[in-house]
């Protein structure tokens, strides 16, 4: 099947929250040139069509959750206004009716005021940031029971679907912010009851240093921008990514940063 095509299986299973067959299990051959040329093609389908991207996901920064799906290496996607969900509130709604299979991810988001350099310089990266929050992503597969290889998730955009940024704190109120990424602990809890839980450096060391792979990777790839100024990342789950469903309140909270949790009811 040609680029295009795989493209739109994407595109019409996203629509009802469908599921296809991986592209690696029709096609042996199948490689993460194909994967990001699919990947491309979805994206500028999704911008032709209003959506207004702003800004980018990490997948997989978490190396504890590796081996339970087979992928070996940090993934990325673009996220958009129609799918990203600011709240001021600790309490919010979310509907999953158009997402295939989704799990919750909690996260931190750095907001970038000025272009990032390529480095991994945590304080070069901070000197770029504006403000930090704690968000929830609920990323989806359209491949059946999460069975994949990596080529298909970059195909499928990094498997996003939904991201929820909790109130915006900015960095001159974080003392120490560089070492609080780091060590910070987050609790995920299902109706009251802890299910999981994970510190920032769990996230490949450091949400900072999240993002310093995504800028490399980026500057591998050409067809895509460069994270800009305006722009916010989320940097990947810090604790192991769990099913949820309808009617499901599910609520984070967060020791050693002063971020605050969330909690959040899907329907």
């Amino acid at each position: 099947m040609s680029i295009e095509a795989y493209a739109k299986e994407l595109l019409d299973a996203a629509k009802h929250a469908g599921s296809i067959p991986t592209f690696t299990s029709r096609d042996p051959t199948f490689d993460m040139v194909q994967a990001y040329a699919i990947a491309g093609r979805v994206h500028r389908a999704r911008v032709a069509r209003g959506e207004k991207p702003v800004g980018r996901k990490i997948g997989f920064t978490n190396r504890r959750i590796w081996p339970e799906y087979q992928v070996y290496e940090p993934i990325w996607g673009h996220v958009y206004d129609t799918t990203v969900k600011y709240t001021h509130e600790p309490r919010t709604d979310l509907w999953l009716a158009r997402l295939a299979e989704p799990r919750i991810e909690p996260e931190i988001v750095l907001h970038f005021n000025a272009p990032p350099p390529v480095t991994h310089d945590e304080q070069a990266l901070l000197d770029c940031i504006d403000w930090i929050a704690h968000g929830v992503e609920i990323v989806q597969s359209p491949f059946p029971a999460w069975r994949f290889k990596v080529q298909d998730t970059v195909a499928a955009g990094g498997l996003h679907g939904a991201l929820v940024i909790g109130p915006p704190v900015p960095i001159a109120h974080i003392p120490e912010c560089a070492r609080r990424l780091r060590e910070f602990r987050v609790t995920l809890s299902r109706g009251g009851v802890i299910q999981a839980d994970g510190t920032g450096a769990d996230v490949l060391d450091s949400p900072l240093l999240a993002f310093a792979h995504l800028a490399q990777v980026l500057e591998r790839l050409p067809e895509f921008t460069p994270v800009g100024a305006g722009e916010v990342v989320t940097t990947g789950t810090i604790t192991p990514a769990l099913p949820v469903k309808a009617d499901e309140t599910w609520s984070t909270a967060l020791e050693g940063i002063p971020l605050p949790g969330l909690t959040i009811t899907f329907r």
